[in-house]
């Protein structure tokens, strides 16, 4: 049985709170009797929320900062799964087991994210569903819009098959058939040892809090009830 702690690292616009407490990530990993560590990216929940994008530059710091001294298994989702990934890659030792849930193709070929904080910053267009849905959610999770506009400008580059082909341990990459950031098999086939779950008929927003998510995911990571 495996007992290394889970790191739970949430998406864009999202808070450990709401991405997985929310969802009863939490609570189930405690049943299962493993240690939960949680993180507020900076800019979001109980983060400092700073307006300028340079202080964005290097997120993946939030997570490394309360990783501890041991290996650990960790689940992160689109942007935090992005951020596990490149710790991973950089330091491969650190990590046993990782879930990823919604990334796909986007992460090695990301489209421009200004239109998006352009609407954080002055409103979403109404006919800009996505954007809208964003918005909706950050604000609702007491978010600061302008924080989250900085948070997408910040400075950075994609993730390469190269860096994806450094992480040494065993991942499995969750996604919604209905994903906008797919397809996954770009970002499975670039890593050393992966597996690929398809939720059926879910979107990007839906997958993490669906319980065919959440079971993959603890099976995974032999934290299954």
């Amino acid at each position: 049985m495996r007992d290394e702690p889970v790191v739970l690292v949430h998406g864009f616009g999202s808070s450990f709170e709401h991405g997985w407490r929310e969802a009863g990530w939490v609570d189930l990993l405690a049943d299962a009797g493993r240690e939960v560590i949680g993180v507020d990216l900076l800019g979001h929940g109980q983060a400092e929320a700073p307006h300028d994008p340079e202080a964005y530059a290097n997120l993946e710091s939030c997570v490394a900062a309360v990783l501890p001294d041991r290996p650990v298994d960790a689940i992160g989702f689109s942007l935090g799964a992005q951020l596990v990934l490149r710790l991973a890659a950089v330091d491969p030792s650190r990590f046993g087991r990782i879930v990823v849930i919604g990334i796909g193709d986007n992460t090695l070929h990301p489209e421009p994210s200004t239109a998006l904080a352009e609407a954080f910053e002055h409103g979403a267009e109404p006919e800009d569903v996505m954007a809208r849905v964003f918005v909706s959610m950050a604000e609702g999770n007491g978010n600061d819009p302008k924080a989250l506009a900085a948070c997408l400008r910040r400075p950075s580059s994609p993730l390469t098959v190269e860096q994806l082909g450094k992480v040494a341990c065993p991942v499995l990459v969750i996604i919604g058939e209905r994903d906008h950031v797919g397809p996954a098999d770009p970002i499975v086939a670039a890593l050393p040892d992966a597996r690929l779950v398809t939720l059926r008929g879910l979107d990007h927003f839906q997958s993490v809090r669906d319980f065919g998510c959440i079971d993959a995911a603890l099976e995974f990571l032999d934290a299954a009830p």
